[in-house]
């Protein structure tokens, strides 16, 4: 499972769709003008960057809450 992250692809089969439909959330939630299918090599690195950095950061605070919310 380890070698899927050196990859790029999701470790869970069928969660490429959901993570890409997160990924132009985060990225409208940013500012940034993309829509699904646009090319997104005119934007600058750390525009990607950050989009990727925003995405890690709310699933971090979603299993977080859900882990909360497990010790109740």
């Amino acid at each position: 499972m380890a070698s899927a992250s050196t990859t790029g692809r999701a470790l869970v089969r069928g969660a490429e769709g959901a993570l890409d439909r997160f990924k132009y959330e985060v990225a409208s939630e940013l500012g940034l003008n993309v829509h699904e299918g646009d090319y997104w090599g005119d934007l600058p690195a750390r525009e990607c960057g950050a989009v990727g950095g925003h995405m890690v950061r709310k699933m971090i605070q979603q299993a977080e809450q859900s882990l909360a919310g497990r010790g109740r």
